[in-house]
């Protein structure tokens, strides 16, 4: 993580029995660089500030080569989380980046998205934001439809970026 608070200290529950504590679970947000991201960043870190968690940053990514391993702190997946990082600070939230490299061969939109949420489980997550306008495969509606076939994680939708016209016409 990237903050000096622990994501997986011990919390106490209102509701768990005396003695006992959870560990808090992070919460996803799905970058696949583009102008939506910002939306999802928004929605993720107002989720994660609520429930006390720090965020996971999952860097959508093109196919790698064979024999290349995914790394999450490389020069691409630092690019696609250039326009999270500056919110995440101001917040003041613990993140871990993580790395989905989409599958070189296209065995239907639900394989991709299970593939996003086997990322997401690896890292505990129990809650992912996901663009509403994602890349094909990788939008909210068929994420949600492979979380309900496979029983989680929960997906939040984040709603596009409304388009806005410039404020002088050009000459």
């Amino acid at each position: 993580m990237n903050s000096p608070r622990s994501p997986l200290s011990p919390v106490t529950d209102a509701g768990a029995a005396p003695g006992r504590s959870r560990l808090r679970s992070p919460v996803a947000a799905v970058l696949a660089d583009r102008l939506d991201d910002t939306a999802v960043v928004d929605v993720a870190v107002r989720l994660a500030s609520a429930r006390g968690a720090p965020l996971l940053l999952i860097a959508v990514m093109p196919p790698l080569p064979p024999r290349v391993a995914p790394r999450p702190d490389g020069a691409a997946a630092r690019a696609v989380m250039g326009r999270a990082l500056p919110r995440v600070a101001r917040a003041g939230l613990a993140h871990q980046p993580a790395v989905y490299h989409r599958p070189t061969s296209r065995k239907g939109r639900l394989c991709e998205a299970k593939g996003l949420l086997d990322v997401a489980v690896a890292h505990g997550c129990s809650v992912m934001v996901v663009s509403r306008s994602g890349p094909a495969g990788l939008d909210a509606c068929t994420v949600m439809q492979a979380a309900a076939i496979r029983s989680g994680p929960f997906v939040h939708a984040a709603s596009p970026v409304p388009w806005a016209p410039l404020a002088a016409p050009c000459p």
